[in-house]
């Protein structure tokens, strides 16, 4: 979890008027009619200038659903109203995390499916329960990540000690602050507040689009709820098999390839960067620049562990590639740490919104599934992985090894295996490193009636909406009529990859959230979606 769009709703954003709780009257050429009215929700203005017909309400919901009457807690909704005559119902929106805010993805959605599209749907974002705007928010630990933390790598004790201690007081804090609630932060619970908000929508089914750890999401509302499924959209997805330890070791060695893709491409544009034409010798500068900021941090702020929270974006989205590679070359090269500093800032530090997610995304992995509680395994494992894919590994353990320390007991995963639904539309690339692209696959095989759009060579995450008007025609064609290609094999359609971004030019701004070459819907996208699955 790292910077995000700052979520509405707030203080920042206009209040104008009050709307109706449930969609304008189907027409009779709908094709998704409403439920009773319900008086639960009023909506309200929360425009921004480039959203303008967004709105805003709040749902309470139960704490604990098993007991219905009892505490209550508040989620934040989003609203772009349909505006056509033919409506499609509700199309509920998801950015991932868990922990990400979604309030501002269902502006972007409506504003970059075709237009005839969106105009048929209340696209529908919401903040999970903890989430942003929704209360109560969490914050375990405020400044958790602040710089300059003790290198990721445990080469010797005194290290490992050190970043154990720090995973051991996250989780004390959050069991001090919110043991009344941690029980209750779980994907379960959050499918359970999307039905809720189905209900406050006075609609008899759901249309949903999730993207990374919202295709989980969607998979369980889809297990739990398959009656009430329309439409499906998973981007991106989630193996519902090894959730969540076995999954981040996985990651591990798909982002070692990434960042090895990275290196390679800065090694093809050596006129650009100076580092040199052969990948291996690039790759040797890269470790090398690591182990001096291990000894002495850039700025004293970019430490060994703060460029790996740099440069892990690029795994997720290459749009940030000559960003990345301008601050490497000019470090590694010239001496000089300014980019490198500004890149950490702009992609790498975690602000307020970023502890908040980091707090949800742990609150939601450790209860999620069972950990081990015996470090002595995540030494093993991440030792063995970091043998053959270090550029990651042990970052990755330390972000996750609250949960071996968790003080909330596990749930079970749940068997997202289903035959009740209608067609389901998966979109997966290939070179995927958050979620890898065996996980679609295993997706695709336990959704009896899903359909598999595959990205050949892509190697982003989050992958429609994106700038790839391949992709993006089967989900105009699915969200239009539900129709889904139909294929042999793993994947039932193949679209090519979008070109690999190109160095910016000389004397261009510095942006951390697209450059010259990049698509400008890709990099709102990866603004919105976060870093972590």
């Amino acid at each position: 979890m790292r910077k995000r769009a700052a979520a509405l709703c707030g203080a920042a954003v206009v209040m104008a008027g009050t709307f109706t709780a449930v969609p304008a009257e189907a027409s009779a050429t709908s094709t998704a009619p409403t439920t009773v009215r319900t008086a639960e929700l009023s909506w309200k203005s929360c425009a921004t200038e480039d959203y303008p017909t967004l709105q805003c309400a709040s749902l309470k919901v139960p704490l604990d659903h098993r007991r219905p009457r009892g505490k209550k807690i508040t989620l934040a909704l989003s609203r772009v109203p349909h505006t056509a005559r033919t409506y499609q119902g509700p199309l509920l929106v998801n950015p991932g995390g868990p922990g990400g805010s979604g309030l501002t993805l269902a502006g972007f959605v409506a504003s970059s499916l075709p237009a005839k599209v969106a105009a048929q749907y209340d696209v529908i974002g919401f903040d999970p329960r903890g989430v942003g705007a929704s209360k109560p928010a969490l914050d375990c630990k405020p400044g958790h990540f602040d710089p300059v933390r003790p290198d990721s790598l445990p080469a010797t004790p005194a290290i490992e000690r050190a970043n154990l201690d720090r995973a051991r007081a996250f989780a004390a804090a959050c069991g001090k602050k919110y043991r009344h609630l941690l029980p209750y932060i779980d994907t379960v619970s959050a499918v359970r507040d999307m039905d809720a908000i189905r209900r406050a929508l006075g609609a008899k089914k759901i249309n949903y689009f999730g993207y990374s750890y919202g295709t989980y999401l969607g998979a369980v509302y889809a297990r739990y709820f398959p009656e009430r499924v329309r439409r499906l959209v998973l981007d991106s997805v989630v193996d519902p098999t090894d959730v969540w330890y076995e999954a981040n070791l996985n990651q591990d060695v798909a982002f070692n390839d990434r960042h090895r893709a990275f290196l390679a491409w800065v090694a093809r544009h050596d006129s650009a960067y100076g580092l040199g034409t052969d990948p291996e010798q690039v790759e040797a500068k890269w470790y090398a620049m690591r182990a001096a900021l291990a000894k002495k941090p850039a700025d004293g702020t970019v430490g060994a562990s703060e460029l790996e929270d740099t440069f892990i974006p690029g795994g997720y989205y290459n749009g940030y590639w000559p960003l990345l590679a301008e601050a490497f070359a000019a470090y590694a090269e010239d001496k000089d740490p300014g980019p490198l500093v500004e890149a950490y800032e702009s992609l790498g530090a975690v602000d307020a919104s970023g502890d908040n997610g980091y707090s949800v995304y742990t609150s939601v992995q450790c209860r999620d599934a069972g950990w081990p509680r015996d470090w002595r395994q995540w030494r093993r494992d991440n030792w063995a992985v970091y043998d053959k894919a270090p550029f990651m590994t042990w970052n990755n353990a330390w972000y996750n090894a609250p949960c071996a320390f968790w003080p909330t007991g596990s749930l079970r995963p749940v068997n997202v295996a289903n035959g009740k639904l209608p067609p389901v539309l998966l979109f997966q690339a290939t070179g995927d490193a958050a979620t890898p692209y065996e996980g679609a696959v295993t997706t695709h095989r336990l959704l009896a009636r899903s359909s598999l759009v595959v990205e050949q060579g892509g190697g982003n995450h989050g992958i429609t909406l994106s700038g790839n008007a391949c992709l993006d025609k089967h989900l105009a064609a699915y969200l239009t009529d539900g129709t889904v290609p139909r294929g042999y094999g793993e994947a039932d359609a193949v679209c090519e990859a979008l070109p690999e971004p190109e160095p910016r030019a000389s004397g261009a701004p510095a942006s951390a959230r697209g450059t010259s070459s990049a698509s400008t819907k890709g990099s709102a996208l990866h603004g919105l979606l976060g870093f972590r699955p």
